[in-house]
C-alpha cells in the first residue's frame, strides 16, 4: 500500500507539473536560495533583490514572470501576499518538507 493517498496524488501531481516548466522551475529555485524557506521576500528589508531578480536572466517579460509566480502559488508551491502594488512571496517549511518527503 502507497504511503500517498489519492488527494496527495493530486497534490503532487499539480505541484510536478507547475514545476515543469523551465522557467517557474528557475523561479521556485531562485525563492528556495535567496529566502530562508518560511521567511518572505519583500521590498521593505534585506531580501528587496529577491523580488527583483526572480526575473533576472529568464528572458522573459514581467508579465510573464508574474503569471508563473501566480502558477506557482496556484500549484501550493509558494505563498503570496500583496502590499499595495508590491508582492511579498515565500515558500512555507511544510512544503519543501512534503516535497522531500515525496522522494524519501
Amino acid at each position: 500500500m502507497s504511503k500517498f493517498s489519492t488527494v496527495n496524488i493530486k497534490r503532487f501531481s499539480t505541484m510536478f507539473k507547475a514545476l515543469s516548466n523551465p522557467t517557474r522551475l528557475r523561479i521556485f529555485l531562485r525563492l528556495t536560495s535567496c529566502c530562508e524557506p518560511g521567511t518572505k521576500c519583500t521590498a521593505d528589508n534585506d531580501l528587496t533583490s529577491c523580488i527583483g531578480e526572480l526575473g533576472k536572466n529568464l528572458g522573459v517579460t514581467a508579465s510573464t514572470v508574474s503569471h508563473h509566480i501566480k502558477e506557482l502559488h496556484h500549484a501550493g508551491l509558494i505563498e503570496l501576499q500583496r502590499k499595495g502594488q508590491k508582492v511579498e512571496c515565500w515558500i512555507e517549511p511544510e512544503t519543501l518538507h512534503l516535497l522531500a518527503d515525496f522522494f524519501s
